[in-house]
């Protein structure tokens, strides 16, 4: 079986407030983190809870913005502008980068 094949797809749900700066940011950098980390294998889900407030109830967000991992399981959140890729991939509990061997990746 093709290594592609065995690694999951991921499905990301953002959620925002509105079209504010620290939003767009924390799109830009999921997007930047996702490519470098996923290569393509993931699903990012934008949700305004200016216009879909009810749904923020569902995944128990008390900030924004926030990222909610759906997929695979377990279901993880982080919250912020997502700025801090470490913070990120520990809190989404992301793969290393796409290209960088074990053996790099321990000498970094």
């Amino acid at each position: 079986m093709p290594l592609e094949a065995a690694l999951p797809d991921w499905n990301l749900w953002l959620y925002v407030a509105g079209p504010t700066p620290i939003c767009a940011a924390a799109f830009r950098n999921l997007k930047q983190i996702c490519e470098e980390h996923l290569g393509g294998r993931y699903h990012i889900t934008v949700i305004d809870l200016m216009k879909n407030p009810q749904i923020a109830r569902d995944d128990q967000i008390i900030a924004v913005p926030a990222v909610v991992r759906k997929r695979p399981l377990p279901i993880r959140k982080i919250i912020g502008d997502l700025s801090n890729t470490r913070r990120v991939l520990a809190g989404l509990d992301l793969p290393p980068a796409i290209g960088i061997s074990t053996a790099r990746k321990n000498n970094v």
